[in-house]
Order: structure tokens, then sequence, then C-alpha cells
């Protein structure tokens, strides 16, 4: 199991340095950053198992688009507006996100009852093989506070890029 106050207080001591190595990153945009991060993602994802952390699912509300709620509604044979009545609230922003966290579809055993259908937002986190990767540096830095993965990527990066 993994200690998620550990991996809070890890991001905050390296966030600094974490920032200082994106703001660099952000600035000289290597060639090689999608395939350097893509490759430190999946050696991450070899190491990290979601199905033994979920942590994203306890504690990340992620913001569900329409198209979102149109699968969600196909996967639970629900029209859009009952999805929304029943799982959903505007948030701050005016964006949906779920009324509870955590996620209501999360199950007992980590498993996402709702997976292949799961918000776009649960299908591209932690970001960390996004195309563009120089893009998603500032939520990269929130993400290593709530996945165990993240950290790793960031480590290769800065081991990549500081020779």
């Amino acid at each position: 199991m993994y200690d998620f106050t550990k991996l809070a207080q890890k991001a905050k001591t390296n966030e600094a340095e974490t920032r200082k190595l994106f703001t660099q990153l952000r600035k000289k945009k290597p060639k090689d950053l999608d395939k350097v991060a893509n490759e430190l993602h999946d050696e991450a994802f070899d190491e990290i198992d979601c199905l033994e952390c979920a942590n994203c699912c306890r504690s990340l509300g992620p913001r569900i688009l329409d198209k979102d709620i149109e699968r969600m509604g196909k996967a639970l044979r629900m029209k859009p507006k009952v999805v929304i009545e029943q799982y959903l609230r505007v948030d701050e922003d005016n964006d949906y996100v779920f009324k509870t966290m955590p996620c209501p579809f999360l199950m007992p055993d980590n498993y996402c009852m709702i997976y292949e259908h799961r918000p776009k937002a649960c299908r591209e986190y932690p970001h960390t093989d996004s195309r563009n990767f120089y893009k998603h540096l500032k939520i990269t830095i929130l993400n290593s506070y709530t996945c165990p993965a993240v950290p790793l990527v960031i480590d290769g990066l800065s081991l990549h890029y500081n020779q």
C-alpha cells in the first residue's frame, strides 16, 4: 500500500526544484520531451499498480464534460439528465464534477464500475504521457501530490535533462 502522507511531503519538499526543472523545459521545449516523458510514464506504471492505489479516484474530482455524461449514461443505461441529477454537481468554475468523493464508481476492489466509459480527465490522468507534455507541466506538479507514478517521471526527467 502507498503512504500518501509521505507522497505529499515529498512533493512539497521537491516542488521548488521541480518548478525550476519545468521552467527550463518550458523555455527549451526539447524535441524529445514527449518521447522521454512517455518512456518514463511507461516505466513508472510498470512499478505502480493503479488497482493497489486508486488515490486519484478517492481524492480528485475530475471535470466532467458533456461527452463524458453521454458515455457514462450509456454505460449506466441512464439518460444524461439522470446521470447529472444522480451523480454530478456544478462547481465554482461552472464545471460538472462528482457530487461526492471518492468517485461514486470506485468499487471496493479499486476497479472502476464504468472504466471503459470513464470521463476524459480520468482516462488522461496523470497526463505524464500526453502529447505536448510541456503544456502539462503545472498540472504534473499538482499530480505529484496524489499519484505515486508522477514523482518517478519527474525524477527521470531531472536525470535526463540535468546531465
